[in-house]
């Protein structure tokens, strides 16, 4: 019941990002019949182009056929890959995907450690620490940690591959199954593709988990000082309890709902973070897509970008309410 509510409820927010979306991209800057007719035609071929993307119709008129479309699950037509937006968009998802997954589990498994530990020793060197590596991350923007990774890794000490997509020049894609790298390699038994995407992660992984990971570790430090100073924690450890029982099952649990709801905010700062990163790495995902799209004043890929970012955010926080439900009991009776 409470999925059919937040999704009911979220239909009025996917409403208005297409028509905002549609509106914006209409006042993008240059005129997509031009950019496809090229820097020699002539007004009347402009002309023409126009009127086969339907761009010299009113607004209105431009909008209910973009809907009519829309109903039946046409997202558009590209003009600069000539292929249907859907299909740009299903090709390069699973390369975003991979790619926020990975920088999501790096951030989880240093910040919640971090954070834990700087809880239990505050004023420590681990709590230094942690402030330190928090105010990093909220300092520095996705794009300059990864052009320093870069000149580190790659230029100064070549302990990194080139930066210039999913795999090396030398290295073939594995068969498509899931469209993940490492997943379809490691079912290939492909050991050499493997390495070689993974290594090819690693920066790009490494600049979104940085970025991640500050405020995932000042809200569990935050949550965990709270807990332990909690009248329940004090009875627990009075009854005898084991440290690390008193400390996950007691303290982290009642801790961990803040966690859940800034985990899934960071999450959706990294569909959106994954667009820089993805230029700056040359990532073939749907970041970079529509940053080449907005270029080209390319209105259907920008259109189709936002309303499947629109339905990941829907997506997201409907995973957050379960998950609620899934820790806290009360929650999901008080829904």
């Amino acid at each position: 019941m409470i999925v059919l509510r937040r999704l009911a409820s979220a239909l009025p927010v996917i409403a208005g990002v297409i028509v905002v979306t549609f509106l914006l991209t209409r006042a993008l800057p240059g005129d997509p019949a031009v950019y496809f007719a090229g820097p020699a035609a002539t007004e009347q071929a402009i002309a023409e182009i126009r009127h086969q993307l339907g761009l010299d119709r009113s607004l209105p008129l431009q909008f209910l056929d973009y809907t009519e479309r829309l109903a039946h699950g046409d997202l558009g037509t590209s003009i600069t890959t000539g292929q249907p937006v859907l299909s740009d968009l299903l090709t390069r998802l699973p390369a975003s995907a991979e790619l926020t997954l990975l920088a999501l589990f790096l951030a989880v498994t240093v910040a919640l450690p971090l954070g834990i530990a700087a809880a239990m020793r505050p004023g420590s060197p681990v709590d230094h620490l942690c402030r330190v590596a928090t105010t990093a991350g909220v300092s520095l923007p996705t794009f300059f940690t990864g052009l320093l990774l870069i000149y580190v890794f790659y230029y100064l000490t070549g302990l990194a591959p080139s930066p210039l997509g999913r795999l090396d020049v030398y290295a073939s894609a594995p068969p498509a199954h899931t469209g993940f790298y490492l997943i379809d390699s490691a079912l290939a038994g492909d050991g050499e593709t493997f390495r070689s995407a993974l290594a090819q992660l690693i920066l790009p992984a490494s600049t979104m988990a940085i970025f991640t990971l500050a405020p995932l570790a000042r809200i569990t430090r935050a949550s965990m000082l709270g807990a332990l100073g909690s009248d329940f924690v004090r009875t627990a450890r009075a009854s005898g309890l084991a440290r690390r029982q008193v400390i996950l099952v007691y303290a982290f649990r009642n801790a961990v709902l803040p966690v859940i709801t800034t985990l899934g905010v960071v999450f959706s700062f990294l569909l959106g973070a994954n667009v820089l990163v993805e230029k700056v790495f040359a990532w073939p995902g749907i970041g970079s897509y529509a940053v080449d799209a907005v270029i080209a004043a390319d209105y259907a890929p920008v259109q189709g970008f936002v309303l499947v970012m629109a339905l990941l955010y829907v997506l997201l926080n409907l995973i957050v309410d379960l998950a609620y439900g899934f820790v806290d009991p009360r929650v999901r009776f008080e829904s």
